[in-house]
């Protein structure tokens, strides 16, 4: 849907909040106030350093907005002053969204950190062209299913997150390279949490990169960034070349033969069709931007995606080769690699392709003001059209770069039959490192029936649905703690309760330790590490909500 441009831009009351993922900065500032997202994922005015309390009225972002009076910016830059809108239980939905995929992800990195059951949905791994042969328990395999929602998910909600961003500092006057320099900051800030938190405790020096998700993030960030300003830029050019030819089409025609005087005439305004034009080429962009960005991670498989049938009896893991004829830095972006001093299971340009996704969703939901309805009919239709192509996946082996690579029983009992049809788990087996088309479509389908789903709870549901709010508005700091916290339990429950596994810890090369076959101890020490994380987080919303919009505390 085109811009609307009968729609208008409100007055400074209305907040416009920033979606991203675990860098999520939900803050702008309007004629000296700031307006800030509390813990309770409404707008906040804070006038001369006044926090209001909850019954203030103050109108919330646009998104899903009931009556369609709230925030707009229309591509032309037509602006005028409408009435501002109460918060709608609808803009909550990416905030509860992202609180969700927290506490999913704190399942998968407490089982890791206690060694509860193997990572993944099948005992190998869930790499590219990596032969299976036997699958997870069923506890683990659904934790592990319901964790694939994560990353795809946060990459989204980041360059969701980048188009709000962007225009709530556009409004305030800030320049291209004021965006630049801020999203390079970032960035930046993300990489060296990423060193802090991973490098040197897990590395010991003797790994000089260790890229678990928040270097991808980083890198993602920032390119997702720039080319939001670049599309951003380009429209308007674009929109005014056209209306140039349109107008210069028009003036041939009109023009007289002879022409005894010279005017002088301001620019015309850029009409309608030529920003409609503009802003649909742009959208068609970044829809091809994001397709291609996920067909590399096929085209440069060293084995596309295929395992051999002519393997050794009894052989499982990775096929050969596991790496490109390109070198090692260029497997770096698009690979998982593991050599001595690098290890990165999230190459950052194999991940792209959902942030440009949010970035194309971002653009389509400011548009216009959309009613709840529309939006959350909106969402689920996306999930179906998802879920159909990840159907045909399955159906046409196309996008899954796991084809012949199922050796189950089912699979060795049905000699020749479709791998992914000879049984429940088959059919739902995706391959995350690099991220497979079918792992993508999957995923963010369900991520899209979940913003569907917390679109239509009433406003006072969604508020007690317990921590999820406040775990979604303080990402990056609930990321960062949690993490210390698990991993600092698990060193006091393997000590009560582990034993030694019959596997060996990749990081020690010794036989791990963990709690395996005790699944209740995951799931208390899960349960208590959120329970702590809460009023820490809680208290860390109220904290960030007193600094000013460029503080670094913002970016956690």
């Amino acid at each position: 849907m085109p811009p609307d441009h009968s729609a208008v831009e409100a007055g400074p009351s209305v907040q416009e909040t920033q979606f991203a993922a675990i860098t999520d900065e939900p803050d702008t500032v309007s004629e000296g106030r700031h307006i800030q997202s509390s813990e309770f994922g409404r707008a906040d005015l804070e006038p001369n350093g006044h926090i209001p309390d909850k019954n203030d009225n103050v109108a919330h972002s646009n998104y899903g907005t009931t009556n369609g009076t709230a925030n707009e910016r229309p591509a032309s830059g037509i602006t005028k002053d409408v009435p501002t809108t109460t918060a709608s239980p609808r803009a909550l939905s990416p905030d509860l969204l992202r609180g969700l995929l927290m506490v999913l992800q704190a399942i998968d990195h407490c089982s890791v950190s206690q060694g509860a059951w193997r990572h993944g949905v099948a005992l190998e791994s869930e790499q590219d062209g990596t032969i299976v042969k036997k699958w997870n328990d069923p506890v683990p395999w659904t934790a592990r299913m319901l964790t694939h929602l994560c990353a795809p998910g946060f990459m989204f909600l980041l360059g969701m997150g980048i188009v709000y961003f962007g225009r709530a500092r556009s409004k305030l006057g800030w320049s291209s390279w004021q965006m630049v320099k801020h999203f390079a900051i970032r960035a930046f800030v993300l990489a060296a949490v990423n060193e802090l938190l991973f490098t040197l405790p897990f590395g010991r020096g003797r790994i000089l990169i260790l890229n678990i998700v928040l270097l991808a993030l980083a890198v993602n960030y920032l390119l997702a960034g720039l080319l939001w300003l670049a599309v951003n830029a380009s429209e308007k050019v674009f929109a005014t070349l056209l209306e140039s030819s349109h107008t210069s089409s028009d003036d041939d025609i009109e023009r007289p033969l002879l022409q005894d005087t010279i005017t002088y005439s301001t620019p015309k305004p850029v009409s309608e069709w030529a920003i409609r034009c503009s802003w649909h080429i742009h959208n068609a962009i970044l829809l091809a931007l994001t397709i291609i960005t996920i067909a590399w991670n096929h085209w440069l498989s060293p084995h596309h995606g295929h395992c051999p049938v002519d393997t050794p009896p009894g052989y499982s893991g990775p096929t050969q080769p596991t790496s490109t004829n390109l070198g090692p830095w260029f497997d770096f972006w698009f690979l998982n690699v593991q050599y001595k001093q690098v290890i990165s299971p999230f190459p950052p340009l194999a991940w792209l392709s959902p942030a440009i996704l949010g970035l194309l969703y971002g653009r389509i939901i400011l548009s216009r003001q959309w009613k709840a309805y529309t939006i959350n009919a909106g969402n689920t239709l996306f999930g179906v059209l998802l879920m159909l192509l990840f159907v045909l996946t399955r159906l046409l082996h196309f996008g899954n770069l796991s084809e012949n690579c199922l050796r189950m029983p089912e699979q060795l009992a049905s000699p020749g039959r479709n791998q992914y049809l000879a049984s429940f788990r088959s059919f739902f087996y995706i391959i995350k490192y690099p991220p497979s088309f079918s792992y993508i479509v999957f995923t963010m389908s369900m991520n899209f029936f979940l913003l569907a789903l917390f679109g239509t709870l009433p406003e006072k549901v969604a508020r007690r649905i317990p921590t999820l709010l406040t775990f979604g508005q303080s990402a990056l700091f609930f990321y960062i703690l949690h993490l210390m916290l698990y991993f600092g339990l698990a060193m006091l429950v393997k000590t009560w309760f582990g034993h030694e596994l019959n596997h060996i810890d990749p990081m020690t090369g010794k036989p791990a330790v963990g709690t395996e076959g005790k699944p209740a101890v995951m799931w208390v020490t899960w349960l208590v590490g959120l329970a702590i994380l809460w009023p820490l987080c809680r208290w860390y919303g109220r904290f960030k909500s007193t600094k000013g919009v460029n503080s670094v505390w913002r970016f956690f």
